[in-house]
């Protein structure tokens, strides 16, 4: 049986979107072929509550790392999988030539910005050099990593969770039409952007999901100019998220650093027509047929206006996206995973 670790956690109530990603690999993969360990801090996902051949770390306040390192040194992985750039790894990279040399190292770059930085970060440059294989989330940044790094990469998407993010039975058409800002709320997502938006177009609704730094900047923006449609839903669960987007009419998504973001494939499969930036060149977004992906901020508001004011192409880039979803299916990036898995325990493949 591989052993495989991850630094990732198991916990149901999790948003962030690398934890959502391995949970839905991990619950797929067959327990007859791989015992996973992984943390969790709170109630973890039942699917790997349940899984056999699971191993959960309980995640306490402090000492994490030596508790971690201890457990992989009873039981040396096969695979150490998706490394972070935490103390965890520092010490497991430390101990790597000593006491995991066997690990294969299975890197997952899915973090933005690495094309217009100097340099990149050290810890996930040790983590690339140190793995047995490389793969980006998305074919641009896969394209960049293997520039940045002069390493050969793969691409594996992320996928899409159909218990939550599938289309309505009917497409909406809501009147006034809907946009629906999904993030945290850290400068770089800009909703400072978004509420601006609203500002100029009262005959829209604005809808914010997410939380964050710039939260109050945010409703200081919307109580100044009295902005009666925005509307602040706060920190919602994967179900609310899902219903939020059947009922939207456009995601705007003026981010401006990202790797390749999952609200993107998740609005394509509720049938949500995306607006969003180019300069990461998201794969769940087609241009032009699922959505806008524009230059600058300009032609953001170019877009978005022609979009508020036609619900024909609405509907036409609904379907289209849904259509588009269904090829980011788990089961399918789950399979593509295990080879990967498999490819890097090769004899001869590591040292």
């Amino acid at each position: 049986m591989i052993r495989l670790f991850t630094p990732s956690f198991a916990d149901e109530a999790g948003t962030n979107a690398q934890n959502l990603s391995v949970k839905e690999i991990v619950a797929r993969l067959d327990p007859a072929e791989f015992h996973v360990s992984m943390f969790y801090e709170s109630a973890p996902d039942p699917r790997i509550a349940a899984r056999p051949s699971t191993r959960l770390l309980r995640w306490h306040g402090r000492g994490n790392t030596l508790l971690a390192i201890a457990s992989l040194l009873r039981q040396p992985p096969h695979i150490y999988f998706f490394p972070r750039e935490g103390p965890l790894e520092n010490a497991f990279f430390a101990l790597k030539k000593s006491l995991f040399r066997n690990t294969a190292v299975v890197t997952y770059i899915v973090s933005g910005g690495l094309d217009t930085a100097a340099s990149a970060p050290a810890a996930m440059a040790r983590n690339v050099a140190q793995a047995a294989a490389v793969v980006g989330n998305c074919d641009y940044l896969s394209q960049v990593v293997a520039k940045k790094f002069d390493v050969r990469t793969a691409t594996i998407h992320d996928g899409i969770d159909r218990r939550y993010f599938f289309p309505a039975n009917e497409l909406v058409n809501s009147q006034p039409p809907v946009v629906l800002f999904a993030g945290s709320l850290r400068p770089y997502k800009r909703g400072t952007f978004f509420v601006r938006m609203a500002a100029s177009r009262p005959r829209a609704h604005f809808r914010i999901a997410g939380t964050g730094e710039e939260d109050s900047a945010c409703r200081e923006f919307v109580a100044t100019h009295g902005l009666p449609n925005v509307e602040f839903l706060g920190h919602i669960s994967q179900t609310q998220l899902g219903d939020e987007m059947r009922r939207a009419s456009i995601l705007f998504h003026p981010s401006v650093l990202e790797g390749h973001p999952q609200v993107l494939g998740q609005a394509a499969a509720c049938g949500l027509p995306v607006l969003a930036l180019n300069r990461y060149h998201p794969d769940f977004t087609i241009d032009g047929e699922t959505g806008f992906l524009a230059a600058d901020d300009a032609e953001l508001e170019q877009r978005l206006d022609q979009l508020l004011a036609d619900a024909d192409l609405r509907r036409q880039m609904s379907r289209r996206s849904v259509e588009h979803a269904r090829k980011f299916d788990w089961d399918a990036v789950t399979a593509l995973w295990r080879q990967t898995f498999l490819d890097v325990l090769r004899p001869g493949k590591h040292s």
